[in-house]
């Protein structure tokens, strides 16, 4: 096994389940800081700011982090923008505060008004209005980009529509197909990996979804940890391809 010096950690089914606390979780990210381990957690949530999904973890689920150790699509999505389009370039967004909070703090310009990009995300209170300038404003050349890929999320009525429901409605429109941000695109982790100055041997991809966490460390070849306390089935893992580096029932399985 090797000395692993940074850790990506996915939130939900992996830290944390619903608004569940994961005892095991709790005690390996405590190792982890114990141990001077570089933690970020890495997330396809692009609707909350780092600060609330910080806060989220201190106070619901008694995991002690701050805002520089969160890691969300609506933050690499910034940074990958900014890594290609000048400051002030103009962008349409279908998306909630964190994805706007994140492109305004790189200095983009929200408008609809001839924008060089239209990114999509989740956005709750979408409306065929926004969907409608998003396809117009992509069809008359805007790039086109898409925070994740997720069709669903869970909540406390089940499984609803996820962002990438309402990116693939834009993509049918337009018929042009985005970048893609979130996990399992290569994208985000290579963003993350710029965020904690380590090269990639030298960090792992803690997850529970193999079709997000896990395919996302391979695309980018990184090492991963299956964790089976969220999605994934070790009977359904088993059938893969290609296999996570490591698989463990929890994290209290894991040694640092």
């Amino acid at each position: 096994m090797k000395d692993y010096q940074g850790y990506f950690i996915d939130l939900d089914g992996t830290t944390y389940k619903g608004k569940k606390q994961i005892p095991a979780a709790g005690r390996f990210i405590k190792r982890l800081q114990d141990a001077q381990k570089e933690v970020l957690f890495v997330t396809n949530n692009s609707t909350r700011t780092p600060d609330f999904v910080a806060e989220n973890l201190r106070e619901n689920h008694n995991i002690n982090v701050t805002a520089e150790n969160i890691y969300t699509t609506a933050i690499a999505t910034a940074d990958y923008l900014r890594s290609m389009a000048p400051i002030k370039s103009k962008i349409y967004v279908i998306g909630e505060s964190g994805l706007k909070l994140a492109l305004e703090k790189r200095g983009f310009i929200l408008t609809d008004n001839q924008p060089e990009y239209v990114v999509v995300g989740l956005d709750t209170s979408v409306t065929y209005e926004k969907l409608e300038k998003a396809v117009l404003l992509i069809r008359n050349g805007a790039k086109f980009i898409g925070t994740n890929a997720d069709s669903n999320l869970p909540n406390e009525r089940g499984m609803v529509p996820g962002a990438g429901s309402i990116v693939k409605l834009v993509e049918y429109a337009t018929q042009v197909k985005p970048v893609m941000i979130g996990k399992p695109e290569a994208i985000i982790m290579k963003m993350a990996l710029e965020r904690v100055k380590l090269p990639k041997e030298r960090v792992i991809m803690v997850g529970d979804n193999y079709h997000t966490d896990i395919e996302a460390a391979i695309n980018v070849g990184m090492d991963s940890l299956l964790v089976y306390t969220g999605l994934s089935r070790p009977e359904e893992v088993i059938k893969e391809k290609i296999q996570p580096t490591y698989k463990v029932n929890n994290l209290d399985e894991w040694e640092i």
